[in-house]
């Protein structure tokens, strides 16, 4: 039988420490989640793999992120256990119950209703009282629940809508993969007053978030 406790120890050995996951509390969040858990049956057995793992289908397809990527971005948020967290594509829920171990309140936005349905069962499963799963679209955020300690945008995007920055407290964090592959890395901002700063971390491999994508002017 496969040792799935003994796959998150090396996942943190191996992938997490040697890229500067070094934050105690991120450390253990992610080694008390059972990753295989928010994964497809037919892929658990690759639930630790240092890649993004399908977890859906259809038109738009969705991926776990490689965990180091997920990890960096979560420590990055600098977040405590009084913090408000918003994960904007929250999937079947695995950034979600990381950051539920973390942080005070987490709130997962997920516009598939059939993938928010498992993760709001996934998170009731593992007992993470503190966390729900909402149906709804991505790009709007939820502006009546925040403003928000952090955001987390769970995937690769071209764009970041205005409206997620104005859900963001003062001194509030927003992490996201930007740009497509290979061209894509985490870059994480923060609101100061009435601006908000970029700052780019590590390259990095994330699969696109369906519904972020660049406006394209109109060329003749």
């Amino acid at each position: 039988m496969f040792d799935f406790a003994d796959a998150r120890m090396r996942m943190i050995e191996s992938q997490l420490r040697p890229n500067r996951v070094t934050q105690p509390d991120v450390v253990r969040a992610f080694s008390l989640i059972p990753r295989e858990r928010f994964v497809p049956k037919s892929r658990r057995s690759m639930a630790y793999a240092d890649e993004a793992i399908a977890i859906g289908s259809g038109v738009h397809p969705r991926f776990l992120n490689p965990a180091m990527v997920t990890a960096r971005l979560i420590q990055a948020l600098e977040l405590n256990n009084d913090s408000l967290v918003l994960v904007v594509g929250a999937g079947t829920g695995y950034s979600s119950a990381v950051l539920a171990e973390i942080a005070g309140s987490v709130i997962g936005l997920e516009d598939d209703a059939e993938m928010a349905s498992q993760a709001s069962d996934l998170l009731s499963e593992l007992e993470l009282s503190n966390t729900v799963i909402v149906d709804g679209p991505l790009q709007g955020g939820l502006p009546d629940q925040g403003p928000f300690d952090g955001i987390l945008i769970d995937g690769a995007v071209e764009t970041v809508p205005e409206t997620l920055f104005e859900q963001l407290k003062e001194g509030g964090r927003l992490a996201t993969v930007e740009g497509m592959p290979p061209y894509s890395r985490a870059v994480l901002y923060e609101k100061i007053g009435d601006d908000v700063s970029r700052r780019a971390l590590f390259e990095a491999s994330s699969k696109p978030l369906p519904g972020f994508e660049r406006a394209h002017a109109f060329e003749f």
